[in-house]
Order: structure tokens, then sequence, then C-alpha cells
């Protein structure tokens, strides 16, 4: 079974050497992991908390999807898409709110802050709090929570988030799972090795210090900013200390094992610090160039960005809209045929009823087919070497009831269905999401009569 990932990032400015080092170079590396089901999404909704410049929005969120695969994202092989083209998470975002407990949401850490500043400037406890911010961790819980991450890639700072998330995702498969777990909760996961750099005057690399490096900026403009680093004041001759020199530490997130001990030793050697910049400048410069010439050539083409950004929300909500209608259900939003069907009695006798085929191929494997009452094919099983295990199988689906099984939405507008971890069966292929919604609703409804 993979490993669902989930990260996110706001837009709200421009990439920069940090963001890169920290966040988005590790994120990629790990998206090419074999076990990997990799969710990346530009978290436009959250960016509305921060900022109220439409235009600043609109040129962070181009220039961070252009910066994602200009850096190798293979949007092929994940999920990538924009927080604002999945509909089905601020629906979410609401079912998730009527569960939130208030006082859990007091004790978040930004709303926390905000009140203790307004408090030391004798302002009231409140002002200027918007319920966006008050609210974030239940948007950001409903991020997590709609795709059934299983890690979340966070800073320290947002560990409270994911825990936050976890309990109010908790709370609602208590409230309405019915002995499901409707939610898969999510672990917050902290990279140790992932490096934080330090900005020109040594302190965290951040926008809100202005001490950034920026990601693609030309190579002249590259090369300015790296002499604007602060350094110590020995000549050119006098030893100096790497451990101490937040440029070595910047030259140490990208150098090869061999190139870091050859720099340390040059810098205890007495390298001029002006000659250190040059080879700091050498290095990022070959480690991005390429990078930097893929995302302008993205940036003069937004239109085909839309295109990949549009087609990564379409497999999004491929999973999304399914598990959305499975949480109304879950709630009492129920489509009133459906309510009605479910409540009519079901004939055990005298009249035809759902059932279990089983059959081998011409290959000696086994498998079965599961039919409604009308004889509608619902699924067809993966094969098995064994006709017991299909057998088994079968009465386990029956026995364990519709709260033990999951279905999840796969391309081509089919569902699959996994027991216990393994996926043990395919559905057929729908016209459209709403068919495929309500062809995995017949399937829950034909196996309750069997149970019943």
């Amino acid at each position: 079974m993979k490993t669902r990932i989930l990260t996110g990032i706001t837009t709200t400015g421009t990439p920069h050497l940090g963001n890169y080092a920290g966040a988005i170079r590790p994120a990629i590396v790990a998206s090419r992991e074999a076990d990997a089901d990799s969710f990346y999404f530009l978290a436009d909704y959250h960016a509305l908390i921060k900022c109220d410049d439409p235009l600043r929005i609109q040129q962070s969120r181009l220039e961070i999807a252009a910066t994602w695969l200009a850096c190798g994202l293979d949007a092929e092989r994940v999920t990538f898409y924009r927080q604002s083209d999945i509909p089905e998470i601020p629906e979410l975002t609401w079912l998730l709110t009527c569960v939130a407990g208030k006082g859990l949401l007091n004790r978040a850490h930004a709303y926390k802050a905000s009140v203790d500043k307004n408090v030391e400037l004798g302002e009231d406890p409140d002002a200027g709090i918007t319920m966006g911010l008050f609210s974030y961790p239940v948007l950001m819980a409903a991020d997590i929570l709609m795709f059934n991450a299983h890690k979340v890639p966070v800073g320290r700072d947002q560990i409270q988030h994911v825990e936050m998330a976890r309990d109010i995702g908790q709370r609602f498969n208590h409230l309405f799972g019915k002995g499901k777990e409707l939610f898969t909760l999510p672990a917050a996961v902290i990279e140790e090795g992932v490096a934080t750099l330090p900005g020109l005057d040594g302190r965290k690399m951040s926008k809100s210090y202005d001490n950034t490096i920026p990601l693609f900026a030309s190579a002249k403009q590259l090369k300015s900013t790296i002499a604007r680093i602060v350094t110590d004041s020995k000549l050119p001759g006098e030893p100096k200390d790497p451990d101490n020199s937040h440029l070595f530490t910047i030259y140490q997130a990208f150098a090869s094992p061999a190139q870091l001990a050859e720099f340390r030793a040059e810098l205890f050697d007495g390298l001029a610090w002006g000659e250190a910049k040059q080879r700091l400048f050498d290095l990022l410069d070959c480690e991005l160039g390429e990078a930097r010439e893929r995302y302008h050539a993205l940036m003069q083409r937004p239109g085909e960005l839309e295109d990949i950004l549009q087609a990564g929300a379409a497999k999004a909500r491929k999973v999304a809209t399914p598990f959305l209608g499975e949480l109304r259900e879950s709630v009492g939003l129920r489509n009133f045929r459906s309510e009605v069907a479910s409540a009519a009695p079901v004939k055990k006798k005298g009249g035809k009823a759902a059932r279990f085929a089983s059959f081998r191929e011409t290959d000696g494997s086994f498998r079965f087919r599961f039919f409604a009452a009308d004889g509608e094919e619902l699924l067809l099983s993966r094969p098995f070497s064994d006709p017991k295990t299909v057998g088994s199988l079968s009465q386990r689906l029956v026995a364990q009831g519709v709260d033990a099984l999951e279905l999840r939405a796969d391309e081509g507008n089919q569902f699959t269905l996994w027991l216990a971890g393994e996926c043990i069966a395919d559905s057929p292929s729908y016209a459209d999401e709403q068919t495929l919604e309500a062809a995995m609703l017949r399937l829950r409804q034909a196996l309750a009569t069997l149970a019943a």
C-alpha cells in the first residue's frame, strides 16, 4: 500500500533559496519514491488570510507553480493542483467547522499570538483578527483530511495544525463513522536533515527579514545578492571559522561531501571572503542554471501552467468528489431517492437478490463477480490462485458489513474495493463522476441486503 504524502505552499510571495532547500527540493525527491502517493497544492485560500493584494496573490500563484515544475516536479506522477480548484475542500471545511471545538481553536498559536500582541498594545483582544485567521486550522484540516493523507511534512511551527487535524478528524469519526474510520488520522513529519538556511544577515532566511536570496534571479542578480552576505572582518590569508560562517552554511546545503571538505580546508587556510562568495555563486549557478531557464520559459506560458493545474485538479477531484459524497451521507445530507431505496424492505425470498458468482479464468486463476439484484455487475475481483480465497473474501464482505469497506475512486471513472488494506476488486467504468457516485452507493446497498 502506498503512503499518501501531502504538502502545500501558501501563495503570498516569490520563492527564495530557503524555500527550495527546506521544502521544495526534499519534497520533489520524496515524490520519486516508489511507495509515495504525493499530493502537492498551491494554498491560495490560505493566502487570503495573510494578503489582501489580489495582484500579489495572482503573481505568487504563477511563480510558485512555475517553480515546482522548473525544479523537476513530475505532474504526471503526482497530484499537483490549486486549493481553490477543489470545491469539495471549502464544503468539507464547513462540515469540520461544525464539529471543531472553539476551545481548540482558541489555543492555535497564530490566533494566540495576535491576541497577545493586541493586549500588549492596550487594544481589544480581537482587534483586527478575522474569522479567516481564527479558523485557519479548520481549513488546513480539510486540506489534509480530504485526501486522507498519512504524512504531512511541516516545519515545527505547523505541527500544532496537523495535531488539530487529527483531533477534528477523530471527533468526526466518532460522531458519524458508526465504527468506521472515515478519516485517516495524519502524522506530522519533521525532516531533521533538511536544511534551514540563514539569510544575508545570518538570521533565518525569510521575506519578513528582507534577507532572502531569490531562487531564480538572473546570474548577475544572484552574484550581486551573494556579495551582500555579511561576513566577519578577517583579511585574506587569515584563517576563517567555517562553523561560525552562515556563508559556509549555505554552501553546505548544496555542495557534495568532496566540495564541502575542500571549501572548509580553504577557509581554514585563509581564503578571502570575496573569493569564498565567488565559490558560492559558482556552486549555486551550476545547481540552479537549468531550472532557472525552465522557470522563465514557463512564466512566459501561463496557459500551459493553467492546463497542468486543471489536469491536476481533475485528478484530485476523482478522489475528493466521491469521498465528499460519502461524508455528506454520513452526516445526513442524503439524496431522497437513496433514502427511500435504503428504507424499502428487501425481499429475501420469492425474488432476485444481489449475488456473488465465482469463476475460473483461462490462465487458471480464480475470481468473483458481484451483481446487484437487477443483474447489474458492480464488481470484478482481482485474480487469486486459490478458489477458497475467493469464497472466503465474498463471505467476509457480507459478514463484516459495509462499514468495513473502503471504496477509492480511480482514474477512468472507476472505483476499487479495499478490505483490510488490500485492494480486492474493481468496478466497471462509468460515464461520469455522478454515475460513479451512484454506483458506489448501489454497491453498499446491495451488500447491506445480503448482511440483513
